[in-house]
């Protein structure tokens, strides 16, 4: 394995904003790469404290999305221009509620999606989302 520095092409731009929570790893809370938008994965972690949200999967679900729209936002992007979205659960028997506060996020906007069951996610949490951007956009959330 190289020692050798990586540097971030110059084509690429990494997207922060303190309304998300900070990158809890090596990563950047999004990439831009001309106009498209590569999102990392949103938990449901509260910004200003770095903790899980209060609550079940109602809350944990609301608050990623509010994390993945913030990130979108700080891009210069929108909910909008997301194209793909992939949605990580704990436990699928919450794919209902979810999907539900899904819908409410997205309004008439119906990106491709796909939701999957994992064995567990960062920090606990019982749902993570993703988003590609077409500004474009991809997303991506989770739950504990």
């Amino acid at each position: 394995m190289s020692t050798a520095a990586v540097t971030t092409h110059s084509s690429l731009k990494p997207v922060t904003t303190e309304n998300a929570p900070a990158a809890i790893g090596p990563y950047s809370q999004a990439i831009k790469a001309g106009d498209l938008v590569f999102l990392s994965g949103c938990i449901p972690l509260v910004p200003s404290t770095m903790q899980i949200v209060d609550g079940g999967i109602v809350e944990q679900t609301t608050q990623a999305l509010a994390n993945l729209k913030a990130v979108l936002e700080a891009s210069g992007s929108d909910v909008g221009r997301v194209v793909k979205t992939t949605v990580f659960l704990k436990n699928m028997n919450d794919f209902v509620t979810v999907n539900g506060i899904y819908a409410d996020f997205f309004g008439d906007h119906k990106p491709a999606r796909s939701a999957v069951e994992v064995a567990r996610l960062p920090k606990m949490s019982f749902s993570k989302s993703n988003a590609l951007q077409g500004m474009r956009t991809t997303a991506t959330f989770g739950f504990i």
